[in-house]
């Protein structure tokens, strides 16, 4: 499989981006940014793709949706993840949510949503991004960790702050303190976010959570199993489900 653009993987294009040129040339029966952003925190899970290969990529898309989770980020480590998401945006982008993670530069941003991206990651804060964003009226969520951070991602306009990488340093604990200091903004913890945690994330004031490894096991999808990530996506699923119907 070829990638269309510069980077085989889509992980940091660079060059200059004009914010209001028209990226959708990809996308299919096109959301405002209203409904995707009511989308993500209907469903409350967001399953982070990384793979080696975009065949495994597409095929982890495949079993997260049949377990129910109608959203997926695919990471720019992808190899051909522009490409990958291009395939998911002409095949599925009228059923899922189709996020582009990873995204370090406007310039990756750009080429993500002209492939059919539905909103967009970022693993930090990236001004440009965050701008190109808002211009495109498409959501972004943006990486912060410090409670600096999370107000300066915020105030640029990110639609959710990712608090990443969160389990690291308190995992609840640390977001039901930044919750009560900042309620009015949507945050998504990730990284070491598991099915033991997830229902305590979200009793800590999580808007949704976003989930890697710990949805979708390398070892599973290398040996075919697929299966065992639909089965953790209905597990996942059910916790969200929980949770929205206790708040």
């Amino acid at each position: 499989m070829t990638t269309p653009f510069p980077s085989a993987s889509g992980f940091d294009i660079q060059g200059g981006v004009d914010p209001k040129a028209d990226y959708h040339g990809g996308a299919k029966n096109r959301m405002t940014r209203e409904e995707i952003w009511q989308g993500i925190m209907d469903v409350g899970i967001v399953p982070v793709i990384r793979a080696s290969s975009p065949e495994l990529a597409l095929a982890a898309v495949g079993a997260i949706c049949a377990g129910g989770i109608p959203i997926v980020e695919v990471s720019m480590t992808v190899p051909g993840a522009i490409e990958v998401i291009q395939a998911l945006a002409r095949t599925m982008g009228d059923r899922i949510l189709l996020g582009a993670g990873s995204v370090l530069s406007a310039g990756t941003a750009a080429r993500c949503l002209d492939a059919g991206a539905h909103f967009l990651v970022c693993p930090g804060f990236d001004p440009e991004t965050v701008k190109l964003a808002n211009c495109q009226e498409i959501p972004v969520m943006a990486g912060a960790l410090t409670p600096t951070e999370v107000i300066t991602a915020w105030r640029a306009g990110a639609d959710f702050v990712r608090i990443f990488p969160c389990a690291n340093v308190g995992g609840p604990s640390y977001i039901r303190q930044l919750k009560t200091a900042m309620p009015q903004i949507p945050m998504v913890p990730t990284g070491g976010v598991s099915a033991a945690t997830a229902a305590e994330f979200f009793e800590a004031g999580a808007s949704a959570l976003g989930i890697g490894c710990e949805l979708i096991s390398s070892a599973a999808l290398k040996s075919g199993s697929l299966l065992e990530i639909t089965r953790a996506a209905m597990h996942y699923a059910s916790i969200a489900r929980a949770a929205r119907e206790a708040a």
